[in-house]
């Protein structure tokens, strides 16, 4: 129980009544008696004479005196918030106190909030130093980037299995599942950390499964043979197939290659959210369903434990009863949750932060790149900058697949999910982000408007600078053959690799560099105003420079600045109802 359940809850921050035990390094919930205390000076120091019995109730040995701390066997007072700090009696001053253990907690916070999607996957991980031991790893068999930088970009891969492990979880579906991916969310953080996509990935996505290198328990390596057009969920438990494998089927999806994973399996939902003491959820009629057992009646209730498990496992009692409405209604519940820890309740109770703590460490499963404390810390201090408002649930736009009479599977929407693993891929928010970042864009953007040369007044020196060998006489033939660039030619491999593909040119070129940039797709950020250069020729010319980003020539580079029409997407500061 805290101080609010022992009648000291007036002005007193429960986060400042855990004390650091100095003999065990750790911290120690120290209750006092129920009555405030009054500001006494601290007990005297016991002359050489005097036998004075320790905190602990010890005896110093005869001959010997042990000085006293000021204040340690009865802890003073602390002041109350906002009020000036007095010095204790008998003292000019004092050194400058500590940072409150209120402070130590917003800052595990910073750090484990950062795991709350993991939950709706029926999963959730926070972390907590003293309990590093609970955490598992296993090998990422070199799919990932090789983990997180501080200075990018950042997309983990989070998995929720359905493996019915776990007290009370065998009655669910087939207790005898091997573990697939039965909830996967790619959690793309912008670069400057004012925004994130959590993208879903639905189960029964129809797609290609990659031959996958997998590190056995023994040590050893195999390949498992990959599967052309099965369903996504199958990455993960089929065949031997470990998390590494979902790494490779997403990345070979979206183009996105994630730096880490986290793997849960149905325990965290259930004991995260006893946790918090319940997440507020709302459903916009009466649910009852006998598959999952969820029963509900139509407004907002506070779920936890199993009722917050079959809240996440439901499809047949909302929307069409599928497998894409149950993911809305997961969006919505991680959204209810996040908001629930990041609200006071959760912030200054140490009792339930240790609590959530267990509740993660106990539930998840991370890469081998992620196996440290330093690691860990950092990842959660990157992701806990994140402002509710500016992250956005979105999943992949799939339609039914046209092959089936009996729909059971889907494919992917052609249309509409190249734009959306473009706009991960590119770092472009799905909500609009700061001011000062729209002026900017604004302003490359104004790079690509104005006057156009003729194709055949374009003079520029093709270089490849980290894309596919060839790409550079690729590009070559394809300007003076197919879009009438001419005066093109071939300057062979630039002096450095390049991430993205750059147009320089010259003041008096940009007319020439708009028509160029127009015929490539090039994006504004792509055209870099500089010095031109001199040609075979000996006439001035622009130089392209194709990057890693390169695909091939006639293949657009340029962002989509927005999401498609008509693709589903939320917020997780919103409160919405399941329908």
């Amino acid at each position: 129980m805290d101080a609010q359940g022992r009648g000291r809850a007036d002005d007193i921050d429960p986060a400042d009544q855990w004390v650091l035990n100095p003999n065990t390094g750790e911290y120690e919930l120290r209750l006092g008696h129920s009555a405030p205390q009054s500001g006494v000076p601290a007990p005297r120091r016991p002359r050489p004479s005097e036998e004075a019995p320790s905190a602990r109730g010890r005896t110093d040995a005869p001959g010997r005196s042990r000085p006293e701390t000021p204040g340690r066997a009865v802890p003073p007072p602390r002041r109350r918030r906002g009020a000036p700090e007095e010095p204790l009696p008998g003292r000019r001053g004092r050194r400058p106190a500590k940072a409150s253990k209120g402070k130590k907690v917003l800052l595990w916070t910073g750090g484990t909030m950062a795991f709350v999607l993991v939950a709706g996957a029926g999963a959730a991980y926070f972390y907590i130093e003293h309990l590093n031991g609970n955490i598992a790893s296993v090998s990422d068999d070199g799919a990932s980037t090789g983990g997180f930088s501080k200075d990018k970009a950042i997309n983990i891969l989070l998995i929720g299995t359905d493996k019915r492990t776990g007290k009370g979880n065998g009655s669910y579906g087939d207790a005898g599942s091997a573990g697939h991916a039965d909830t996967t969310i790619l959690l793309h953080v912008s670069k400057d950390r004012s925004n994130a996509t959590a993208l879903s990935i639905p189960r029964d996505l129809i797609t290609d499964v990659p031959d996958c290198p997998t590190t056995q328990e023994d040590g050893t390596q195999k390949v498992i043979p990959g599967t052309r057009q099965a369903r996504f969920n199958t990455s993960l438990g089929q065949d031997g197939r470990t998390p590494s494998c979902t790494m490779r089927t997403v990345t070979e999806l979206t183009g996105v290659k994630p730096d880490n994973f986290m793997v849960a399996d149905f325990n965290a939902v259930k004991t995260l959210t006893s946790a918090v003491g319940g997440v507020e959820v709302c459903v916009g009629k009466d649910v009852d369903d006998p598959d999952s057992h969820l029963k509900l009646s139509k407004g907002t209730h506070t779920i936890e434990g199993e009722q917050a498990l079959a809240f996440v496992r439901t499809r047949h009692a909302v929307g069409f009863g599928g497998d894409l409405s149950r993911i809305e209604l997961q969006q919505q519940f991680l959204s209810a949750l996040m908001r629930k820890l990041k609200s006071n309740d959760t912030l200054t109770s140490p009792s339930k932060m240790l609590d959530l703590a267990e509740a993660g460490t106990e539930a998840l499963t991370v890469d081998s790149q992620l196996d440290s404390i330093g690691k860990l810390k950092d990842l959660g201090l990157e992701l806990g900058k994140l402002n509710t408002k500016n992250l956005t649930f979105t999943t992949v736009p799939v339609i039914d697949n046209p092959t089936e009479k009996v729909k059971a599977t889907v494919v992917l929407n052609e249309s509409t999910a190249p734009q959306v693993f473009g706009m991960i891929r590119n770092d472009v928010s799905f909500t609009a982000v700061k001011e000062q970042k729209k002026k900017e864009a604004a302003a490359v953007a104004a790079r690509l408007k104005g006057a156009k040369s003729p194709a055949s007044e374009v003079r520029v020196r093709v270089l490849n600078g980290g894309a596919v060998a060839g790409s550079a006489q690729e590009t070559l033939s394809w300007l003076q053959n197919e879009e009438g660039v001419t005066k093109s030619e071939n300057a062979g491999n630039a002096p450095a690799s390049l991430a993205k593909t750059t147009l320089e040119y010259a003041p008096d070129q940009a007319d020439q560099a708009r028509r160029l940039a127009g015929i490539m797709g090039l994006p504004g950020s792509a055209m870099k105003p500089g010095e031109s250069v001199t040609n075979d020729q000996g006439l001035p010319a622009m130089t392209l420079t194709l990057g890693k980003d390169f695909e091939g020539a006639g293949v657009s580079l340029a962002a989509p600045s927005k999401a498609p029409e008509g693709v589903q997407k939320s917020t997780a500061d919103k409160v919405e109802c399941a329908k």
